[in-house]
């Protein structure tokens, strides 16, 4: 199984980041390859013009495309999402996320940015056709201490406990999508069928 893992933060250290890479860890534990991306490994010119034709774009639409699910992150910015992911979703084609499980992931200053997950960025995921999009996972950005020197951040046991039963959560929709048939393989069992009437 594989999964890509996008961060929509445009800043090099969030807290969003923070949540997407401890999911990711978790499912790369359990036997899961993990794609990493970032907004930020995107050309701006390219996200802000929609260069569906750059080299970066098409790389990161393949791997989704050969993707079982999709676990992305973002901060919350004024009641939604980061508008530089949007830009990238935007970028994938119209059933980009057909056949695969996504799990969502948000960090924000307070409480009362959790409802972001379910009217801000699913809605925008149910647009690509995703198959399953879990529950997801908003954190309060207090439950998320960053660390000194090179010490990987620490979050809250409670959030830690949420964080992994989603992953476990997405590992198991991993196994309930279905995964489309190889052309292929379809026309050779056509043409080799023995056909009766």
């Amino acid at each position: 199984m594989m999964v890509v893992s996008l961060a929509g933060s445009p800043s090099q250290r969030s807290r969003s980041g923070v949540l997407l890479d401890a999911a990711g860890d978790w499912l790369q534990r359990h036997g899961v390859e993990v794609v990493r991306y970032a907004v930020r490994d995107f050309e701006p010119a390219d996200l802000i013009h929609a260069r569906f034709d750059s080299p970066a774009v098409q790389r990161f639409a393949e791997h989704v495309e050969q993707a079982d699910g999709l676990l992305v992150a973002t901060p919350v910015y004024k009641a939604s999402f980061a508008g530089v992911l949007k830009t990238l979703l935007d970028l994938l084609p119209e059933r980009a996320l057909a056949n695969k499980a996504v799990l969502p992931l948000a960090s924000g200053g307070s409480a009362a940015h959790m409802l972001t997950l379910d009217y801000a960025l699913k809605p925008v995921l149910a647009a690509l056709k995703a198959q399953e999009i879990l529950q997801g996972v908003y954190a309060v950005d207090q439950q998320i201490a960053y660390a000194e020197g090179n010490q990987p951040a620490r979050l809250e046991d409670e959030l830690r406990e949420r964080l992994e039963a989603a992953a476990s959560q997405l590992f198991a929709a991993l196994a309930r999508c279905p995964r489309p048939l190889d052309p292929q393989l379809l026309n050779d069992r056509l043409a080799n069928a023995r056909w009766s009437i």
